[in-house]
């Protein structure tokens, strides 16, 4: 089947995919989201390329590899890597995760494809950078998470390093390189080069460290493990009620006037203990005990609907089946139906922003390894023999 673009946004450029396991491929879906022709490069199945997601059935790899065409080539062929370079040629992007020495040994790094395209935008994601004393380390989101500070601030005081429960490393890495990659197409138009950027799992965690960074960088702190508490907003954080927890958040000095008046304590305002933010700084285990001690006199629903009436910000704490059985999930209808002709109807995240004009869309499901191969090849000038002659010497 032809491309069709999923939104007219992003539909006059083609995206050359070699990255694997999951920020190289979510920058690509994001690419895919929004209507570029994204060609997913796979080693051919009889050398095992990527099951790191699941298999190609998996829920997993039908996630992050909608909206794309897939096409097989052995890399480690010449013929292989003649055929890349010629596809470059005509590409608008490539995006790539190979460590920093492996793309310069095959010759698909970014000075040798420039070379044959000058428009190419070329974007690499590692795990710790493209140059450097670890720049040849292997890097996942696990080992970012652990050396960009995230789990040194997760958890419970005292616990010890905590996880994230999300790839959040390979995410941002991902997310970072589409916002790059479009950066990149939009200086384009007014150069006329493409140009070399890259990022790292490390790179992208850091930054999303926000706040914390600043509170080492400009003030000197190492920050803690807060838990389920705001490290420096109180009231902030998990509480218990009659049938379980919520979580509230108040923010400001009239927020906080509001919220004693809904939990129906407005001497709270006034007390030494608790008037100003300092002093519920100070006073914060005594504070959340008063604060639970009310809240257990009533269901989640019923403070729920209180404080938000209050304008006090709060809300359940979900599993994936309750979330979106939220009214407002609902509402805003993230869940997306494609049909995959092996696998049936599937529903899929969408994306999480709506251009009203342009909006994303999913119109492919992930494609079988290869799928599209002789389609792909064809429309670069192959003809039937040549595809013949290709397939049978193992290029794709």
């Amino acid at each position: 089947m032809p491309h069709q673009p999923a939104s007219s946004a992003l539909a006059r450029f083609r995206v050359i995919d070699l990255t694997q396991v999951r920020a190289g491929p979510t920058a690509a879906r994001q690419l895919a989201d929004w209507g570029a022709d994204v060609i997913q490069v796979q080693m051919p199945e009889h050398m095992r390329g990527d099951d790191t997601l699941g298999g190609q059935d998996g829920s997993d790899y039908q996630y992050t590899h909608r909206n794309k065409r897939s096409i097989t080539l052995n890399l480690k062929e010449p013929e292989g890597i003649a055929v890349l370079k010629k596809l470059a040629t005509t590409a608008d992007v490539l995006l790539e995760n190979f460590r920093p020495d492996v793309k310069t040994r095959l010759g698909i790094d970014y000075e040798a494809l420039s070379a044959l395209n000058p428009r190419l935008v070329y974007a690499s994601i590692s795990g710790f950078g493209q140059t450097g004393p670890y720049a040849g380390r292997p890097g996942f989101n696990q080992i970012a998470q652990g050396m960009g500070g995230l789990m040194s601030v997760t958890g419970l005081p005292g616990q010890g390093p905590v996880r994230v429960g999300i790839p959040i490393a390979d995410l941002c890495g991902g997310i970072f390189a589409a916002y790059g990659v479009t950066v990149a197409l939009l200086e384009r138009e007014a150069s006329g080069k493409g140009q070399w950027l890259h990022t790292s799992l490390l790179e992208s965690l850091i930054y999303m460290m926000d706040f914390q960074t600043s509170r080492w960088s400009i003030d000197g702190e190492i920050p803690g493990q807060a838990g389920n508490f705001h490290p420096t907003s109180i009231p902030t954080g998990v509480y218990r009620t009659k049938d379980g927890h919520i979580n509230i958040a108040v923010f400001g000095g009239k927020i906080w006037e509001r919220f004693c008046d809904a939990m129906g304590a407005p001497e709270w305002v006034a007390d030494e203990r608790s008037k100003t933010k300092a002093v519920r700084s100070v006073n914060r285990d005594w504070l959340n005990a008063e604060i639970e001690k009310r809240l257990q006199e009533h269901t989640s629903d019923h403070w729920i609907g209180k404080l938000n009436e209050a304008g006090v910000a709060c809300g359940r704490i979900n599993d994936m089946r309750e979330a979106f059985e939220e009214p407002q999930v609902k509402h805003l209808g993230m869940l997306r139906k494609v049909t995959s002709p092996r696998l049936g109807e599937q529903a899929l995240m969408g994306q999480p922003v709506t251009l009203e004009r342009t909006p994303s869309n999913i119109v492919r499901s992930a494609p079988r390894r290869g799928e599209h191969t002789e389609e792909i090849l064809s429309e670069a000038g192959y003809g039937p023999e040549d595809l013949a002659r290709m397939k049978s010497a193992g290029v794709f």
